[in-house]
Formats: C-alpha cells, structure tokens, sequence
C-alpha cells in the first residue's frame, strides 16, 4: 500500500485504504478476465465535488435551527432550489442520482409550512411500505431537533385499527403507499374530513416507478383525491423526486395533471465509481452456450464478500434470488464467514424479516444481501461496496439505480453487470457504447385506458356523486355513465349520478396486478406458523402443489394449494433440486387496429384475449442447472384482455422451410423470444412488460413448446406470433411495435448473422432443446421470407 501523505487522521487511513482496495479489485478484473473477452467494458466514473448553497432565510427559524443542530450547515444546490420553488407556490420534480439527498427537497417545504400553520397536513406517498418506514425514521430524526416535533405516523396495511383513528386525526404528516390513498383513504373520506380540508402537499417519491399500469393507476387516484380535496375546500401541490429518467417534467405532469418546474441540477458530490460490463464464458461454440451467468455472479461475490467487500446482488426473479442465496451461503460455509452474513431479501418476507436485514445491513453485520428489485428502491442499507447484477435489469434506468446501491458520498464503489444469454442482455454487454451513451428511458403512462378509467370512475362514484357536466380526465363521460346506469352501478336523480351497489368498488381494484388477492404460505414442519405472504400472479407458479418453495435458502414443499382460500401449506425438505413452472397461453384475436401486408405474412396490432393456466413443472438441479423431471399441474384459468403486435406468417412461407412440423413450430417459437428479447430496445420499456404466445391461424389454438402433455403440431399451420402489453388493457406498447415492425425484423435479422452458435442458442433464438436439428438456420428462413420480396 501506498505511504499516506503526512498529517492524515485514522478516517483518511481507513479511506485511502478503501480506495487502493477497490482499485486493486477491479485491477483483478481486467488481469484475469479482459484477455479472454469476458470483461468487455470497464468505466471509470471520477469523484465529483458537491455543489453547495446557504440555507434559505426565507426558511422558518425553527427550522432553520433544527438543520444546524442536526450538523448541516449548507445545503446542495438542488435542495436549496427545490425548498425555495416549493415556498413560491410551485408544484415541483427534482431529478437526482440514487444517495443524493432527495428527502431534504420536499421535507423543508413541508416543515416549513407546517411550522409556520400547526393546522397544515401532508400525504407522502411511497411505493414500498418499506421505504416509507425508512422515510419515517428521517423524519423523526430531523424532526426531533424542532421546536415542537411533528406528529408523523405510517399508515397501511399494517398499522392497527386501534391506532388509525388517532392519526387521522392527530399527524401532521400520513406516510402511505398509493394502494392504501385508492382503498383505504378515499373512500372513508369523511373519517379524514379534518385533515382533507387542510392537506396543504402531496408528496410522490420514487415518481420513476410509476410507469405504465401503476403510474395510469396512480394518475387515476390523485384525480380522486384532487376532486375530494376540492369538495373540502382545499388544493395541495405536489412534490416529486425521481431516480434519472428520460422525460421526469413529462411524467409528474402527466400523473398529477399539474404544470411542474423541473429541478435537475445535482449538486451532491460522489466518490469515484467503477462500472465493469461481464459476460461468461462460451463454454461450447457449437451450441453457442454460456457459463450460467447466475454461477458466475455467485463466483464474483463470493470472492469480493470473502475479502471484506460488503456486496448486494441483484437478480431479475424471486427464484433467482433464493437460488443465488443458496449457492453463497454454500461458498461462506466453506470460509471463515457465517453463512448468516448473507441475507435475501424479496417481496414476500414477512415485514420483521425484511427490517431485521435492513439494520444488519446498516450496522454492517450482514456482509452480503441477495434482492430483487426490491432494495433498487432508496431504503436505507448503509455504505455498500459493490453492487453486482446478475442479468441485465431490463432498463438504463433500473441498472443506473441498482449500480447506485454500492458507494456513497466519500466511499469509491465497485458495479458488476452480469449478462444472461438473452439476446437483450447479449446486446447490452457487446455495445457498451450504446449503453454509456443512451438517455435513460422514458416513463410513459396511460390512465384514460378504458379498464383502468372505468374501475377509478366507480371509485369515484362511490366517494362522491359525479355531476352530469363533471370532468374526470380528459375521456368524455356521458356514454360511460349512461353504461354504469344500464348496468346498475349508478342511479341518475337531479343532475347527478349516485352509486347504487353494496360493494365497495376499491377493494376490488388492484393498483399494481390483476388480482388484488396474496397468498399465504404457512409451514407446517413444526406448530404452523405464517412464514411469507405471496401476490397472486408470483403465487401460481411459486406455490403449486409439488413446487420446491425457497424462502432465505431454506427448501419447502408445497403439499397442498388452496386456492380459494389463498393459502399454500408446506414442509422443510432436504431436495436438490428446485422447480419452475411451465405456463400454457392462448390467445385470440378481439379487434385489429391496425394491419399491414408484408412479402411473407402481415404484421398488425389490436385488442386480444389471453387465457394463462400453469400445466405443469421442470425440476431444475441446482449447481448443474440440469432438467431432472417434469411435474403436472391444472391450475385454474386466468384471462387477460390486452393489447398485442402480431405477426402472421403465411402458411406458402412456412412449407417452405425444410423441417418437419414440429421442427417449424419450434422455429417460430425461436422468432418470437428473438423478437420479445429485442423489442425493449425499441420501446424503452423492460422485458417483463411484455409476453410472447405462438398460435395457430387456422385452427385458433395454440402451437406448443415441449412439456408435459403437449399436442402434436398439425402438419399444416399458419403461425402467428403474438408480442403482447402484460398488463390489463394494455399500456400502449403494441401499437409503436407494430409501427417498428420492419426495424425489429431487420434487428432480428442482424442478430441472428452476428451470432457465433451453430444452430441457435439462448443469446439468438433461445435454447435448443435438440442440436441436432438447426433451428437457427430455419428462423433466418423465415425472417428472410418476411423481409425479402423473394424469400
């Protein structure tokens, strides 16, 4: 190690330590892997000097007063922005990297205001019970050193009834979540009269993952709220904070329907960032076959905790980041460490789980965490080192957010992307470039979508009569009341339209899935006991009879499902393997918008119905990822009406093609994960908000995948694939990718030329679950067929 300069104290050590360390692993990196080509990208992101300002004196003394005792002296310059725009009557966004200071810019204004009118409320809304119980504990620190605390309280799901009343009544400030405003909030209206009627903010953090069906949602409930606030005489502004996005004005004016001043100026300072793009190794040319980038991951993080790296490892699933878990915690039994000092941490712990990983984190216990997503979020964990991703998130947004979950203001950090071997992924780690260079995505919104639309104007009705001239979002009214009407919902007396229904329409509504209801698991190894909560699309696949259910590493298996109890009843067990669900999608087509001929088919975009069911299993061993059996499952039917793109392919292009039908049929399911894989790149959205289905046009039903029960393929076809909005009513994608066709295609094409494998592999056309046969060559036959004149 280097000699420190003369005069250093004990932190400048323990600092120039951290950085000489941090360097030396990524200098590890590049020596042992660039030669061989798995290290494709390596950045180096500089320290960045923070930009300050004074406290504002237009502040509130008190205020002003707490912040100095608290030991801040000055503030960033976007701080400082934000509190005076917000004191000048200005609805407001601030855009500023992850560990930023965020919280401060909307909890001046609202203290401020709180201070300086004891009477003044605010809603602040997070999209995690968890960070809105970070948030609270911020609050309360700052809180404590004012004149008169604030009162400040959470309330969701899980606060107690015998405490409700007394917040409703007695907070200055109610930390909640969108889903407890739309169905616990709104429509007891009344109870909240005192609070509605002096609801001077609205506070929405984290505005960039309200995108899509959630973000339409939530545009719906503050529409609610706004039309409610005005009934009790009063119009709350709204403060916004977002992670980088692309279009951060655009999106908090769309969801809260109110011009917005944009703060984007960062004046926080950061310390030196590595960012280091991996891809495995191809471990059989022929096939075009990569190292499990999950197996890879785990090496990487095993040998960065062991050497005192305090790591968090991002995966893209709630099974990939119990399987992960498992395998770290084998590698740390193995060393000095405890197996204990690597925790998960997952949507579905239970809430005493979740905060007693959060404090390990934070006092530094816990040297590794595996997550999902769900720590991309600002809860509090602590300085951390490194930050790996197994998998591409899916977004710029999201990987810039998970990469900013390692290192803090004076600490140099350490990201990791680990690629999978999806064509995205694939593109991602080769184009470095094209990452660095791109603007991050934008979010985009739908909330006059019909579905949505109609099942918020219920809600409304229901907390208020909606007048004959009224407005509610930008559709028009008279036909869809006339509806409810005719329907029974509503009942028209003296220019008004009442709610005629005992049901209590937001209990039936669900912001953020199909389904509102969770299952439960309960183990039942010993004296039952609840051990995880589940919502109900993950609950399907994870929590059907025969399934291995991971929880922290531990293996469970499901012996009884019941469904209409929304209970899953399981036992510890000692299996190797783990399993994962095989789903059966069909879809019909309702309505096409829009269609257009192509040489080998006709690519068009509509209205369709998708019925999913669960028809069975694969159990998967773990380490060797070997297929080990198959399971049978008939789970009920569940129906999607969305919006889809499609291709048809002309049956004259598929007979065409040299192959058997069945050989065909999986070169058509080949295309269609080709193009599901490449469409984000287009669309700017992640890969899960969209789906792929192949069926027949002839016979209306679908062309199977192989799996359990599979029908043979008919011997003649006429295929189309289906790229589907997975998401109730669609969110607006289908409609660009059918605009798009031509490119995707000529993309497709472009990927398949450029890729190394024989016959097609996971990075092209997906696995190839028979080398034998060349699929790869069949797919660009039928792209050829598609895009040439003469196919």
């Amino acid at each position: 190690m280097k000699e420190l300069p003369e005069g250093s104290s004990e932190s400048q050590l323990q600092l120039y330590s951290r950085i000489e360390s941090i360097t030396e692993a990524v200098r590890e990196l590049e020596d042992r892997y660039r030669a061989s080509g798995r290290i494709t990208a390596v950045r180096q992101m500089p320290a960045r000097e923070g930009e300050f300002a004074e406290i504002p004196r237009t502040l509130h003394d008190g205020l002003r007063e707490a912040l100095l005792r608290s030991g801040i002296d000055q503030l960033y310059v976007h701080q400082a922005m934000a509190a005076e725009a917000a004191q000048a009557g200005k609805n407001v966004v601030v855009v500023t990297p992850t560990a930023s200071g965020k919280t401060l810019c909307y909890n001046l204004p609202v203290i401020d205001k709180i201070l300086r009118k004891p009477s003044a409320r605010a809603f602040y809304l997070f999209p995690t019970k968890a960070l809105a119980q970070d948030q609270l504990a911020e609050m309360k620190r700052l809180s404590n050193y004012l004149p008169t605390p604030l009162k400040t309280y959470t309330y969701d799901g899980d606060t107690p009834s015998d405490a409700r009343k007394a917040i409703r009544s007695e907070s200055h400030i109610a930390f909640t979540n969108p889903d407890m405003l739309h169905a616990g909030i709104l429509p007891c209206h009344t109870k909240w009269a005192r609070f509605l009627e002096n609801l001077e903010f609205v506070v929405i953090d984290e505005l960039h993952t309200y995108r899509g069906v959630f973000g339409s949602h939530l545009c719906n409930v503050l529409r609610r709220l706004k039309r409610i606030c005005a009934f009790y005489g009063s119009s709350p502004r709204f403060l916004c904070s977002s992670a980088t996005i692309g279009n951060p004005r655009e999106l908090a004016m769309a969801i809260t329907e109110s011009d917005v001043e944009l703060i984007d100026r960062n004046g926080s300072p950061a310390a030196e960032k590595y960012f280091v793009f991996y891809n495995p190794p191809v471990v059989d040319r022929e096939l075009g076959i990569r190292r499990s980038y999950l197996q890879e991951a785990r090496s990487l993080a095993a040998r960065l905790i062991k050497n005192g790296f305090q790591t968090i490892i991002f995966a893209g699933s709630r099974l990939h980041t119990e399987v992960l878990l498992s395998y770290l915690k084998q590698d740390l039994e193995k060393s000095v460490l405890d197996a204990d000092s690597v925790r998960g941490y997952r949507g579905g712990y239970l809430p005493k789980r979740r905060r007693e990983i959060e404090e390990g984190l934070r006092s530094g216990e816990i040297r590794g965490v595996v997550s999902t997503n769900a720590l991309e979020l600002g809860i509090d964990v602590g300085h951390l080192d490194v930050s790996i991703m197994a998998g591409y998130p899916g977004t710029i947004s999201s990987t810039w957010q998970q990469a900013g979950r390692s290192g803090r203001r004076n600490a140099p950090s350490l990201a990791v992307l680990v690629a999978s071997s999806s064509p995205l992924d694939q593109f991602i780690v080769n184009h470095p470039s094209y990452f660095f260079s791109q603007n991050p995505e934008m979010g985009l919104i739908n909330p006059d979508n019909l579905s949505i639309f109609l099942d918020h104007l219920k809600c409304a009705a229901f907390e208020l009569p909606i007048g004959a001239h009224e407005r509610f979002g930008k559709r028009d009214l008279k036909e869809i009341l006339a509806m409810l009407v005719d329907r029974g919902f509503l009942h028209l007396s003296q220019e008004k339209y009442f709610w005629v229904q005992e049901a209590y329409p937001a209990d039936a509504v669900s912001l953020r899935s199909i389904s509102s209801d969770n299952f439960v698991v309960v183990d039942q190894t010993g004296k039952p006991e609840i051990i995880a909560e589940v919502d109900f699309g993950a609950a399907l696949t994870t929590l059907h009879e025969k399934a291995i259910y991971l929880l922290e590493s531990q293996r469970y298996i499901v012996e009884k499902m019941d469904y209409d109890q929304r209970k899953a009843y399981v036992k510890k067990t000692e299996v190797d393997y783990f399993t994962d669900a095989i789903s059966y999608r069909d879809v019909k087509v309702l309505e096409e918008f829009h269609g257009d001929d192509m040489h080998g088919g006709r690519s068009s975009h509509g209205e369709v119905h998708v019925a999913r069911q669960v028809v069975g299993f694969k159990k998967i061993k773990f380490n060797t990822m070997e297929n080990v059996g198959y399971g049978n499952q008939q789970l009920p039917q569940n129906d999607l009406q969305t919006t889809s793109y499609w291709l048809r392919i002309n049956e004259k292009l598929i007979d065409s093609i040299e192959g058997s039908p069945d050989e065909r049929v999986l070169a058509v399911w080949g295309l269609a994960f080709l193009l599901h894989h490449l469409a984000p790149l287009y669309l700017m959205c992640d890969v899960r908000d969209l789906q792929e289905a192949v069926c027949d046009d002839r016979t209306k039903v679908p062309l199977q995948q192989p799996g359990p029960r599979r029908e043979p393929p008919p011997r003649n076809f006429e295929p189309v694939v289906f790229i589907y909005d997975n998401y109730p009513g669609g969110i607006g994608l289908s409609e660009p990718l059918h605009r798009l066709s031509a490119r995707l295609l000529a993309e497709a094409q472009e990927v398949l030329n450029q890729c190394q494998c024989a016959s097609g592999c996971p990075s092209c056309i997906g696995p190839n679950i028979n080398p034998g046969r060349s699929l790869k060559r069949m797919v660009e036959e039928i792209l050829r067929g598609l895009v040439d004149a003469k196919p």
